[in-house]
């Protein structure tokens, strides 16, 4: 299928979701998973190994596979919620969200010098980016992976953009623009739970090595941006909690070599504790650690 024929089938998902009555739009994601599951049975057994790293020791087989499935009712969940937001008004959008650590991001902004949220791929973070940018009027810079085709990520940037989030592809001018937008004390988020690029800085992570993206912390050692943990939950009302962890101390206290390694090791941790409060959000279907790949059906 032709960039524009996929591009053009995205568009129809986003206008029939805007369009589905709301009682309809929370059972589909419930209704789509199985089926979905099946179709993609190679990424069904990729976020059952997930879910494994995440999920307590002593879960058998069969929970593991009832959990890998409400991930894929989770992500279901997260595509139709952001293809409705443009429909969302600033006061459902504020009912719709608790922060209860919000503070963190305030204190941070009110030293100058931006904030850096490090997320997982987990939950609903676009509600919140829609919500900090129409309801709290702050500038947010969301820096994502290219997607192909091209005519697919110029419409996936025309959405956010609409949606008051500035894109940023990952690329060799992501860490200009990341730079400056810190400069500008505004917010910048950043998905930490995978090494799409490779070069990383080797962790623990969910008890098992592999490497993390060593950017957002290089990123707060040069310019003190504070940088916070932080997932964004569904909840079973329709309502989302989003939740803001204390900051990383990234104060200099080594070479930048052993800094980044320090800070990006203390993110590895933060990620662990928020993926770990609900894996079954964990919305990640791809190989992220060495074992991964050599276990690949």
């Amino acid at each position: 299928m032709s960039g524009q024929g996929v591009t053009a089938l995205y568009r129809l998902g986003a206008f029939a979701a805007r369009v589905l009555p709301n009682p309809v739009a929370r059972a589909l994601p419930h209704v789509v998973a199985y089926p979905l599951s099946w179709v993609l049975r190679s990424k069904q057994s990729m976020v059952e190994r997930h879910m494994r790293r995440a999920l307590p020791s002593d879960r058998d087989d069969k929970a593991v596979k009832n959990a890998a499935r409400k991930a894929f009712a989770s992500y279901a969940r997260y595509w139709i919620e952001s293809f409705r937001l443009p429909t969302r008004s600033s006061k459902q959008l504020d009912e719709g969200i608790d922060v209860p650590d919000y503070r963190y991001v305030e204190e941070a902004l009110g030293r100058g010098n931006g904030v850096i949220l490090a997320l997982p791929h987990l939950g609903g973070w676009e509600w919140a980016g829609f919500w900090m940018a129409s309801v709290n009027k702050l500038p947010i810079t969301v820096v994502v992976e290219p997607i192909e085709p091209p005519q697919l990520f110029s419409w996936f940037a025309s959405f956010r953009s609409k949606l008051g989030m500035k894109v940023v592809p990952l690329g060799p001018s992501a860490g200009t623009e990341i730079a400056a937008a810190l400069k500008n004390n505004e917010i910048v988020c950043l998905l930490c739970d995978r090494d799409i690029g490779g070069g990383g800085v080797e962790v623990s992570f969910l008890d098992e090595r592999t490497t993390l993206p060593g950017g957002p912390a290089l990123m707060a050692l040069r310019t003190g941006a504070a940088l916070l943990p932080t997932a964004v939950y569904f909840e079973s009302n329709g309502k989302h909690l989003g939740l803001v962890r204390p900051p990383i101390d990234v104060t200099r206290t080594g070479t930048i070599k052993q800094d980044v390694t320090r800070v990006t090791s203390r993110v590895a941790e933060e990620l662990e504790f928020l993926i770990r409060r609900d894996p079954e959000q964990w919305h990640l279907f791809q190989p992220n650690w060495p074992s991964d790949l050599a276990n690949q059906t």
